[in-house]
């Protein structure tokens, strides 16, 4: 089941912390770009270079798709050799009725094979159904992104059940009600920029993994998003960093300087997380009344 498998590597690698693929050959180091096999070969040496600090890694697909038929191809063979203890994320946002939502649903886990995938509730939830049939996968569904404009639509009132709500709070009712009925397969994603929202989003849907984009080149609040995503035991974040990670260099020092972007999104993560329990252990003993006071 996926939540077991992201709580195991979460707690055996100390890291909330996800690494996005999204090989673009504009800011991937030129030496390689343009090379048989340069996708893959950019791919598996991120893969390498950061494997022992991540919880999961999300490739997305659109970056591969937009490569064409060597795309898929780097797809394939970065899939098949990344290592199967982390979390593998589909960034797909697929969202359809029917049988094409069955096709997108065996695409990204049968031929694919990913763990989780990121999907659009917006058709309704009888359309996600087709992912969760598959009973040891889950979906991540879009709830409250990261984009500036995301509010436009996301932050409508909309009447669910006679009570006014902004969209984003109602999608977080439906897929926690989607979760109640295929238990440990449903996640959302909540952006970093809006970290008021998330504490919202998680007050209604304590259980839900959250998958969390953000924090690195969109700047997102590292200690912010913590305070306001963890669950009750100090996890159920996965925070996506992808351009911070994986362009902080172009030259030959590509796979280092990755690495080191990544050891420290990973120890500043940790050490929000220990301030979090830190200030939530002091509070249960009334030594803080809140969070100000506290920093």
């Amino acid at each position: 089941m996926f939540r077991e498998k992201l709580a195991e590597v979460t707690a055996r690698h100390h890291s909330l912390l996800c690494v996005g693929l999204d090989p673009d050959p504009r800011l991937a180091p030129p030496a390689l770009v343009g090379q048989d096999g340069w996708i893959e070969r950019f791919c598996l040496g991120i893969v390498e270079a950061t494997a022992d600090l991540v919880c999961a890694f999300k490739p997305n697909l659109a970056f591969f798709e937009a490569l064409g038929l060597d795309g898929y191809m780097g797809l394939r063979r970065t899939l098949d050799g990344m290592p199967k203890d982390v979390v593998w994320v589909g960034d797909a946002k697929r969202g359809d009725i029917g049988s094409t939502a069955e096709a997108y649903a065996k695409a990204l886990y049968d031929v694919w094979g990913f763990d989780i995938v990121t999907v659009s509730p917006l058709l309704g939830p009888d359309t996600l159904q087709p992912f969760l049939a598959y009973k040891d996968r889950g979906i991540f569904a879009l709830c409250k992104t990261s984009n500036p404009g995301s509010g436009a639509f996301q932050d409508l009132t909309v009447d669910r059940d006679g009570e006014q709500m902004p969209l984003y709070e109602a999608i977080a009712h439906e897929m926690l009600a989607l979760d109640d009925a295929n238990p440990g397969q449903v996640g959302l994603v909540t952006g970093a920029t809006y970290p008021e929202q998330l504490r919202q989003v998680r007050q209604l849907a304590p259980r839900l993994p959250f998958l969390v984009p953000g924090v690195g080149a969109q700047q997102g609040d590292i200690q912010a998003v913590v305070d306001a995503g963890l669950d009750e035991h100090g996890a159920g974040i996965v925070v996506n960093a992808s351009r911070g990670v994986l362009y902080a260099s172009k030259g030959d020092d590509w796979q280092a300087a990755a690495r080191a972007a990544a050891l420290d999104l990973r120890d500043r993560l940790e050490s929000a997380r220990q301030e979090h329990a830190s200030y939530a252990s002091r509070e249960a003993a009334g030594v803080i009344a809140d969070r100000t006071s506290a920093r």
